[in-house]
């Protein structure tokens, strides 16, 4: 999810160079201008829905984590047979 949403803010120039800072030793670190876009686009992109192939609905992406480990504790238990990840399209 976040490699994702770091590749939709580079293609679509929401992040430019600008919004990074070269420090000594080769590091580069983001601005406070640039910790601000990319914590609000990624708030934004936590209340987007998707629909879940299992539950057979739509959830907000920022559950996803949380009803994938869900998912992975009632297959560990034996309370269902598969586990099943969510692929992102």
């Amino acid at each position: 999810m976040a490699d994702r949403l770091a590749l939709t803010l580079v293609n679509r120039a929401q992040i430019q160079p600008k919004h990074f800072d070269l420090c000594e030793g080769g590091a580069v670190l983001l601005t406070e201008e640039g910790r601000k876009l990319v914590i609000a686009a990624w708030q934004a992109r936590k209340q987007e829905e998707v629909a879940h192939p299992l539950l057979k609905q739509a959830v907000p992406v920022g559950l996803l984590p949380q009803l994938q480990a869900r998912l992975l504790v009632r297959t560990l238990r034996g309370d269902v047979a598969h586990y099943m990840p969510y692929l992102q399209r």
